[in-house]
């Protein structure tokens, strides 16, 4: 633990975030100089020099030597077809990200324009370049408003959406850019492979040393061949080798969904008897208690049966269509039904809608679109909510985010909070964290945090506060970390008679229309997380001289990183603005991060006044540090089985995406 400490110390001592080197930021200023002058330049003159940078870079000029010059083309072709022009911070944030980097830039500076500079640049060569972004909606709006931008400069673009059919995949892909999530650039990769593997194509050659990334980039796969009548067709949808990604708020896809895996399935199994097993195992659940018929393992808080739960499970009456199975997985269904029973809470961690069980992301407050627990949990949860019940698969081809993104050649992100994250981002995916500086200074407030003993007394105290300020004629907006909270919260404010909109997982469909008025004057705005991130909350009316807008944080995160994605709302490009966070000495955070007598010593305190309480803040942080280590632990692992698991299937000439997804 002592030796964890000093490296972790080292680590931030001599690689936390920092500014950009002064040699970029001169460039940035040289840039914008040299944008100036192209504007006596005619469009046609300009889709020439845009032509002959596409040239040189294909003829083997370093990318390097020829930024420069593109990034003043994108700046100019910027001002001509949207009439946006970067300013320096932007170019700076895009030197950076060019040269492999994390840029740390707040919310409300322009990350969508600045993506555009390293984004041209490395499509000159020809490669594909894709940009990841957070949902199909992100993709499409990005990619839609950029485009004037790219064509002028001879390049296309397209995005890449859940709905479309693999021909306009392959078109989309065919483009110079191509915009999505990383869900779709993942299962498109998972296909290809299935593909390839169908073809009969030999995998030795294709996926050989394929852990290194420079031997990925000059792999095969993905060449066309040719047709009996002269045409030709890429058996794969996506071009290969994968070049350069553009990854748009990096903390929430490198860091946040780093440990889920993409998973393309097939059904397994008799499903009749397989939903008997499931439905039988939830109505059986009830009977098995912690402590009794189960005990909970503390390393990974899994349960297992008591020799009493294994006689319960024995004595049982059950269908005649379970007798076919073996005891074990009756036990296995009945451990699994309770294990759900006691850790799944409805409108917490999943909604039921339209008749579907579906994931709440813990970190954005959003459906989790597309995703399903695994190894039957799912089914699980269907049989406790008494839904029809979704076949049982096995797995055809896994891979996890870690994993995709190491096969481009080259990576790079953005986000407005990577900071607290920066020894994972350069320890695991060798990007190191440079904090762009803000164009205008920040003229956000923090309010002293506000400690409460109850849940209960905590959220009366946020109700106050949103009154006092909503009768100041400030726009507010409110953070919950659940779906719970968030209605328990709009029903106090109704009893206040305080009109608000509510933006949680039920009700996501005008999601970012409701974020894009939370700046209006008196506007009350009640939301789960982060849910409208990628939206930009700008102040309407007099809400600027009313004092901007006011966040209030309902409770810590596991990660500090989601408290700040929330307050960076407030205060964006030197708007006034201000913040406050309420906590409770029943928050998870406290339970989760700390030590069972620490959490009893800070519980004793709770007929304590509030002034005194305010102490126990640093608790709450030390608390949260604690789960943050452990989440990171947990993905170092994953990569390194990950890793491990890929290198031995290569050592056996197998396919590490399809044949370790048997293994499941």
């Amino acid at each position: 633990m002592l030796l964890r400490r000093a490296n972790e110390l080292l680590t931030r001592t001599f690689r936390s975030p920092r500014h950009p080197p002064r040699r970029w930021a001169k460039l940035a200023r040289h840039i914008q100089v040299e944008s100036q002058a192209l504007a006596s330049r005619s469009d046609v003159e300009m889709r020439q020099a845009a032509a002959a940078l596409r040239y040189r870079a294909r003829a083997g000029e370093s990318l390097d030597s020829l930024l420069p010059e593109a990034f003043a083309c994108v700046v100019d072709a910027s001002r001509r077809q949207l009439g946006l022009v970067h300013y320096q911070v932007q170019i700076l944030g895009g030197i950076a990200l060019h040269h492999g980097c994390i840029a740390e830039m707040q919310t409300g500076e322009g990350k969508t324009l600045v993506a555009t500079l390293p984004v041209v640049l490395n499509s000159l060569q020809g490669l594909p370049v894709h940009v990841a972004t957070a949902n199909d909606y992100l993709a499409y709006r990005d990619a839609t408003w950029m485009r004037p931008v790219y064509e002028s400069l001879g390049l296309t673009v397209s995005a890449v959406t859940g709905d479309m059919s693999p021909a306009d995949r392959r078109k989309a892909y065919d483009c110079d850019i191509t915009y999505g999530t990383a869900k779709e650039f993942g299962f498109d990769f998972l296909r290809d492979q299935l593909t390839l593997r169908a073809s009969g194509k030999s995998e030795s050659a294709l996926f050989a040393d394929s852990l290194t990334i420079s031997a990925f980039a000059h792999s095969s796969i993905g060449t066309t061949h040719q047709h009996q009548n002269g045409s030709t067709v890429r058996p794969t949808v996506q071009r290969h080798p994968l070049h350069f990604a553009l990854i748009d708020e990096a903390d929430s896809l490198l860091i946040d969904e780093a440990r889920t895996p993409l998973i393309i399935s097939s059904e397994a199994g008799d499903q009749r008897t397989n939903e008997a097993l499931f439905r039988w195992c939830a109505s059986a659940a009830e009977k098995f208690h912690p402590g009794e018929q189960l005990a909970r393992d503390e390393n990974n808080g899994q349960f297992e049966l008591t020799p009493a739960g294994y006689r319960l499970v024995r004595a049982l009456p059950r269908p005649l269509l379970l007798n076919e199975l073996p005891m074990s997985d009756i036990a296995d269904g009945v451990v699994r039904a309770a294990f759900v029973a006691e850790s799944f809470t409805l409108d917490e961690h999943y909604v039921v809608r339209d008749g579907k069980v579906c994931i709440v992301d813990e970190y954005s407050g959003r459906i989790a679109e597309g995703r399903k627990w695994r190894n039957g949990i799912h089914q699980a949860v269907e049989a406790r909510e008494t839904l029809e019940l979704t076949p049982l698969a096995s797995h055809s081809a896994r891979i996890t985010v870690q994993e995709l993104f190491s096969h481009y050649d080259r990576i790079s992100g953005m986000t407005g909070t990577a900071a607290t994250a920066a020894c994972e981002f350069l320890s695991v995916y060798g990007l190191p964290v440079f904090r762009i500086p803000t164009r205008r200074p920040s003229q956000r407030d923090n309010w002293t945090p506000q400690v409460l003993p109850t849940s209960e007394a905590r959220w009366m105290e946020v109700a106050r506060e949103v009154r006092t300020q909503h009768e100041a004629g400030r726009p507010v907006l409110i953070g919950t970390r659940t779906i719970e909270q968030s209605e328990r919260l709009s029903s106090l404010l109704h009893g206040f008679g305080i009109g608000h909109e509510l933006l949680n997982a039920r009700n996501h469909a005008r999601e970012a229309e409701i974020v894009a008025d939370a700046g209006q004057a008196g506007r009350v705005t009640v939301a789960t997380n982060m849910a409208g991130r990628g939206t930009d909350i700008c102040l309407q009316g007099d809400s600027e001289a009313r004092g901007g807008l006011h966040v209030i944080c309902g409770e810590f995160h596991s990660a500090a990183r989601i408290d700040r994605q929330l307050i960076g709302r407030c205060a964006r490009q030197g708007d006034p603005g201000s913040f406050r966070q309420f906590l409770s000495l029943e928050d998870d955070v406290l339970k989760e991060g700390l030590d069972s007598l620490d959490y009893i010593r800070l519980k004793r305190r709770s007929g304590e006044s509030c002034s005194t309480l305010a102490n126990t803040v640093i608790d709450f942080r030390r608390a949260q540090r604690a789960i943050e280590r452990r989440h990171e632990d947990d993905r170092q692992l994953l990569l390194t089985h990950a890793r491990q698991r890929a290198r031995q299937l290569i050592e056996l000439g197998q396919n590490p995406w399809l044949d370790a997804a048997q293994d499941d």
